[in-house]
């Protein structure tokens, strides 16, 4: 086992770092009054609910109620331990871990390590055995150098039956695991064989960057076999929620301000060696609502740039509706000529010249109109009118007037057809955009559907009491002394046990703080504390109010009580026991009498603070 990593180190880590910071890494956060906002990473929401407070170091998602410090973010998001959570953290610190910990190395899920070591093993051999020399002269003959094999850690499957199959039982894993794997094929009598032979290996990674599943490129010339090969679904893999190199390029989207999105991943090697690091691609499929939903989290600016072909350029169509429908994003579109696709646009011109079609990427506007005068035959002239009509209609979905005003004067020049003309047009097609905007907000469901969240107990009058009750226990030395003395326990045993825990956690720690409290506390009581300490609760709270929030507390529970008695009487009249239906209901009166009398001290206090 690792060694255990000290609370001196957890606390150092934790406080050299600024939680915006690491979470911007994994979500596109914008500043809104005193904190950081964006687009929930653990469930799907079109309006975002993620809230990151700086001060407090603290993340909450007011629609699925996650929260908590970095470290808890960190657990989520990666799936990992605290104490790897610890250690990702301190890597983004620049602090190195523990002599006593590093010594051990973090174990990952089976299957996921599995990958890992596959990932490996194909590299080591394209790199350094003879017989991967196949597959790196293939390799050189697409013009990949070491520092690309190495940065998309590029491998090669040899033309051998259990070459990997050998290596991975020798490294202990069970039959179960490489069956589960998706990396063999299994015969009907049981046998495991590769699935990939003599191809070059592209690991697909997933978010966090570790390998997940692999496309193999055929190196052989033989036209039976497919030019692609990738891993099939796994409980690690689902093709429509990666894209590849996604880990690495949302890095390089911080600066760069953007993302590239490509038909596949030679496109994005192609352009990485061009110099363009934020290039990604769905894995040889079409473009998924899940995809643009982990882009949108990253950032709004998107520059697609599919293949030059046909069937590339009705992709991009495709990818562009996809990208509306989910809505707020900033898209421009890159066409080459000659039907080139990327990896064939940089050999033939250069990557100075790539670079500079990146930047000139056309708006989603022009790229309609580019493509809707191919439909029409623009020297006819009932077909041009066809064509004007459709140009026009497209504009008025524009929100932006100048960008509407700009458009429509460009097809007066183009076609020699009055601006005026096409301006009346232009409004009668706004209208009718109008009607149809209200219609499809009031019928159609989000684009994307949300996932399943957290299931949230309603906010009663007795859950704000405590969370008042609890915010004062954790941050008023007297409000705390005031309820311990009183004997007072939180009716929630949830509540209770956090009591508890921060009397412990402050008699055994010397630099307290809320954050540090988090990591001392089971993981399912954070949100609890994080909830309760991001929503704008005084900071003062005197003992009237401390008083005044326990009888609402008091008459919370006889209204339990009573309520509990209500449902015994309708029992004893289903059974007609007189008797139980009298006890019943002379306990009830009891309570009522006692609810009354609480409500009248309420009341008293309410007048005397008046009168004061």
């Amino acid at each position: 086992m690792a060694g255990r990593i000290s609370e001196d180190f957890i606390n150092e880590v934790r406080d050299s770092v600024n939680i915006v910071d690491v979470i911007s890494q994994y979500v596109s956060l914008e500043k809104r009054g005193k904190d950081y906002v964006g687009l929930c990473p653990f469930h799907q929401e079109k309006t975002p609910s993620f809230s990151v407070n700086p001060e407090k170091q603290f993340f909450y998602c007011f629609g699925c109620h996650r929260g908590g410090n970095v470290y808890k973010f960190i657990m989520e998001k990666e799936e990992v331990t605290f104490p790897e959570s610890v250690e990702r953290v301190a890597e983004f610190a620049n602090i190195p871990m523990p002599q006593e910990y590093q010594e051990q190395p973090v174990k990952l899920n089976p299957l996921m390590q599995m990958h890992q070591d596959a990932a490996d093993f194909y590299q080591q051999i394209l790199l350094t055995t003879k017989i991967g020399e196949r597959g790196l002269n293939y390799a050189r003959q697409r013009e990949l150098d070491d520092e690309l094999l190495k940065h998309f850690k590029i491998g090669y499957a040899p033309d051998r039956r259990d070459l990997l199959l050998t290596y991975l039982k020798e490294q202990g894993y069970t039959d179960e695991q490489l069956a589960e794997s998706g990396l063999f094929v299994q015969t009907q009598d049981g046998r495991l064989f590769d699935r990939f032979r003599d191809r070059l290996m592209f690991p697909m990674s997933d978010e966090t960057g570790h390998p997940v599943a692999f496309s193999g490129r055929r190196i052989s010339d033989n036209p039976d076999e497919p030019k692609y090969i990738n891993s099939p679904e796994t409980s690690i893999f689902n093709k429509s929620d990666l894209l590849f190199h996604f880990s690495e390029a949302k890095k390089h989207a911080r600066k760069e301000g953007h993302l590239v999105l490509f038909e596949g991943h030679m496109d994005v090697i192609s352009a990485y060696k061009s110099g363009i690091k934020t290039g990604i691609a769905s894995m040889g499929t079409s473009l998924t609502q899940q995809q643009v939903y982990m882009i949108r989290r990253i950032t709004r600016q998107v520059v697609i740039n599919y293949d030059g072909d046909d069937p590339g350029i009705h992709a991009a169509e495709r990818a562009v509706g996809l990208f509306k429908q989910a809505g707020s994003f900033d898209l421009g579109i890159v066409i080459l000529p000659d039907k080139l696709d990327p990896d064939e646009y940089v050999k033939q011109y250069g990557a100075e010249s790539y670079q500079a079609a990146i930047t000139g990427a056309i708006s989603t506007t022009d790229f309609f109109l580019l493509r809707l005068k191919k439909k029409y035959n623009l020297n006819n002239e009932r077909e041009q009118v066809a064509y004007l009509s459709e140009a026009v209609q497209e504009i008025a979905t524009l929100q932006n007037p100048v960008e509407q005003d700009l458009y429509v004067g460009r097809l007066a020049k183009e076609t020699g057809v009055s601006l005026d003309a096409l301006k009346m047009n232009l409004s009668r097609a706004r209208r009718r955009q109008r009607r149809i905007d209200e219609h499809t907000s009031a019928a159609e469901p989000a684009v994307l559907p949300p996932a399943p969240v957290q299931e949230q107990q309603p906010v009663t009058r007795a859950t704000r009491a405590q969370q008042r009750l609890l915010y004062a226990y954790i941050y008023s030395d007297e409000a705390r002394e005031y309820l311990l003395l009183n004997g007072f326990v939180f009716p929630s045993p949830q509540y209770e046990r956090l009591a508890k825990l921060w009397l412990n956690y402050i008699e055994t720690h010397e630099n307290v703080s809320l954050s540090g409290f988090l990591d001392f506390i089971p993981e399912e009581l954070q949100s609890i504390i994080v909830s309760t300490d991001m929503m704008e609760i005084p900071g003062e709270i005197t003992l009237e109010e401390l008083e005044a929030q326990v009888r609402v507390l008091n008459l919370c529970k006889i209204d339990d009580e009573i309520g509990q008695h209500m449902q015994a009487i309708a029992d004893a009249r289903r059974r007609n026991d007189q008797t139980a239906i009298l006890r019943e209901t002379q306990a009830i009166l009891q309570l009522r009498q006692l609810k009354l009398q609480e409500e009248e001290a309420v009341s008293d206090r309410k007048k005397a603070s008046h009168e004061q």
